[in-house]
């Protein structure tokens, strides 16, 4: 059974003033975010200090600055926040061309580049009246993906991130090198010497966030030199043209490409595993008839999307 001793008595406005306040990092823009008064604000404030047995902000000067608790509570706030404003606005039957609700799915910029424009096409023709929103991938919301996803509707990444919940595998891309046009150091045919000797542009790079593709070649022995990191698969192109650098790109996302990105395309010259693009979902959504709505539009927008690409 759940315990609820410790939250029975609380008022959930205290919640919403919590988030505003970790948000704006201000008693005065947050009571006028929320349309309250300074005062009002102010007293919300103490009784959360009473509440956490903390400061949780601070006064330096002229501004305020977080606690350690308030730092690590700022983003689960916002979680819960989105929580509790999907089970008040849950409703007995849903209609999708009635519904005014907001749909939020995590998805890179890959991801949209390749999705993005049928689901939304999908999406405005079943809910005209209802909001899609893309809200980018980072490695913090995917290390916590169960947590994230309790707020959020979807989240759209590869295998090998995501475990233990809930997915539908959507579709199937192969990982090529890119270099620039005018790259003379390579050949029309790479090697695994050219793997370790060029410079590197890479997307997400850390021992806990990598692409599927850097893994295995890590795995292989090939520790690339890296260069430059960047976190949107859409600035590689412009970092590889009219350098000496390399990058493994998506082939679906290298067809999207313009004609005149100033890049070559060259098998990798090591075998890398096809990268699987899935959606998770909280297990909590799983007969959520809002959820399954959203779920099937996704689902027919990477058929149309992927099949125009072949």
């Amino acid at each position: 059974m759940r315990k609820v001793s410790s939250v029975a008595n609380l008022d959930l406005n205290l919640l919403v003033s919590l988030d505003a306040l970790l948000q704006h990092k201000s008693v005065t823009k947050a009571a006028q975010q929320l349309g309250l008064s300074q005062p009002a604000l102010s007293a919300a404030l103490a009784r959360l200090r009473r509440h956490f047995n903390d400061d949780l902000l601070y006064r330096v000067g002229n501004e305020y600055h977080f606690t350690p608790l308030a730092a690590e509570l700022r983003q689960r706030t916002g979680l819960a926040l989105d929580g509790v404003e999907r089970v008040f606005s849950a409703q007995p039957k849903f209609d999708p061309a009635e519904s005014t609700r907001e749909f939020c799915v995590v998805v890179s910029d890959y991801g949209i580049t390749v999705l993005g424009d049928t689901l939304a096409r999908l999406f405005t023709e079943a809910a005209p009246r209802a909001r899609l929103r893309f809200r980018p991938t980072s490695p913090d919301l995917v290390a916590r993906a169960e947590q994230t996803l309790v707020g959020t509707d979807l989240m759209l990444v590869p295998h090998g991130f995501v475990t233990d919940l809930p997915h539908k595998d959507l579709y199937r891309d192969r990982w090529i090198m890119v270099v620039s046009s005018d790259n003379e150091d390579i050949g029309a045919e790479m090697t695994v010497e050219d793997l370790k000797s060029s410079p590197w542009v890479v997307v997400y790079h850390g021992h806990s966030a990598a692409t599927p593709a850097d893994r295995q070649l890590r795995m292989l022995g090939i520790e690339p030199h890296v260069q430059v990191v960047t976190e949107n698969f859409l600035t590689v192109p412009s970092l590889v043209s009219g350098s000496n650098r390399i990058a493994l790109l998506q082939e679906q996302l290298v067809r999207l490409l313009p004609l005149n990105s100033g890049l070559r395309t060259i098998a990798c010259p090591v075998e890398v595993s096809e990268l699987v693009e899935a959606m998770w979902w909280h297990p909590v959504y799983d007969r959520d008839s809002e959820h399954t709505f959203l779920r099937e539009l996704v689902i027919r927008a990477a058929e149309l999307a992927t099949a125009e690409l072949r």
